[in-house]
């Protein structure tokens, strides 16, 4: 999502979320969406197929420093 710059009104659908994470990890991902959600850095509004979902920008800092965090071991 941060890559695709899906902040605010830009949006990912929930089908579309885990694609480009390694199969293995794919089925995680909602799930771990729905944590982030719950933690205030995610949003998932209804949508007309499927649930959309996008970071919140108030959060941008917050959300870049653990980007980059990962970037940084990966």
């Amino acid at each position: 999502m941060h890559k695709r710059g899906a902040w605010g009104t830009h949006h990912i659908s929930e089908s579309n979320l885990p694609k480009g994470f390694p199969q293995h990890l794919r089925g995680n991902v909602i799930e771990e969406a729905e944590k982030l959600r719950k933690e205030g850095f995610l949003l998932k509004r209804p949508g007309g197929h499927d649930y959309q979902w996008s970071m919140i920008w108030e959060r941008k800092a917050e959300i870049d420093a653990r980007v980059k965090k990962y970037d940084d071991v990966f």
